[in-house]
């Protein structure tokens, strides 16, 4: 077999892998994987917002998951290890499994658009922009595209900055495409940083604290769990965010609502 047709098979392998991983543990809050080979065996670090729920109770979801992948997707010896999210928010990843599951329940979809935007913007970022596509009304296919804040949309800043995730949603009408881009504070380049964000800069303190906690499951299996002080979440799971998340919802005015007052 050729190079090409290697590299062909192993990143198609890893598309696999992730939408796996994306379904497995969407109630943990799946954003991405990075996937390392090492002379011992396979890395395979985990990120999400909820930890505690891939590693399951004492271990059993971790060890399912490493029988699954080394048996399904040929990973030798993989060595799993799970960090969580500093800002969810600002995941463009997390929030397109959310914003997908808030579409699946059936809320609007502008009004699920309009609730993504402003949690993003909250979150911290510089600018977000949301374009969903699909059976949005009728029988006809449509898009429209949100965007707020300050987004580079081309050059080699926009690659830096920008973070971008797609996901597919199953309707009743038919299937919807989201796709979120973030533009992060974070990585702007110096010579391009804002004046607003120095004087915050210099009144915030520093990054939150991580603690890295090595967990022994058995005689044979570890995990490395990366822990965020100051990020904890009232909600245990995924499912109990976007059902918070669905009430709240609720008290959001679109642009529909705003026009029947203005008439």
């Amino acid at each position: 077999m050729s190079a090409v047709k290697n590299v062909i098979k192993d990143n198609y392998n890893m598309m696999l892998l992730k939408d796996y991983l994306r379904k497995q543990i969407k109630d943990a809050g799946f954003s991405h994987a990075e996937i390392s080979k090492t002379p011992t065996g396979t890395r395979v670090a985990l990120h999400v917002t909820r930890p505690g729920i891939v590693i399951g109770r004492k271990g059993s979801g971790i060890r399912e998951l490493t029988e699954k992948l080394e048996k399904d997707f040929g990973l030798k010896s993989p060595q799993i290890s799970v960090n969580e999210i500093e800002k969810p928010d600002l995941s463009p990843n997390v929030m397109c499994t959310r914003m997908a599951s808030h579409l699946e329940r059936g809320t609007a979809f502008r009004r699920a658009t309009m609730w993504t935007m402003k949690q993003i913007m909250e979150g911290g970022a510089m600018g977000v922009q949301i374009t969903i596509s699909g059976k949005l009304r009728g029988d006809r296919s449509a898009f429209e595209k949100h965007v707020a804040g300050i987004l580079p949309r081309a050059g080699h800043h926009a690659d830096i900055i920008v973070d971008e995730d797609i996901a597919h949603v199953k309707t009743a009408m038919g299937l919807i495409g989201v796709r979120i881009r973030i533009a992060i504070k974070e990585k702007l380049v110096p010579e391009y940083e804002l004046i607003k964000d120095k004087e915050e800069k210099k009144k915030k303190s520093s990054s939150p604290a991580k603690k890295v906690e090595e967990v022994e499951l058995s005689k044979d299996v570890k995990v490395e769990v990366v822990k965020v002080e100051g990020t904890e979440n009232k909600a245990k799971s995924e499912t109990e965010q976007i059902a918070i998340e669905a009430e709240k919802m609720k008290t959001l005015e679109t642009l529909e609502e705003e026009e029947k007052v203005l008439k």
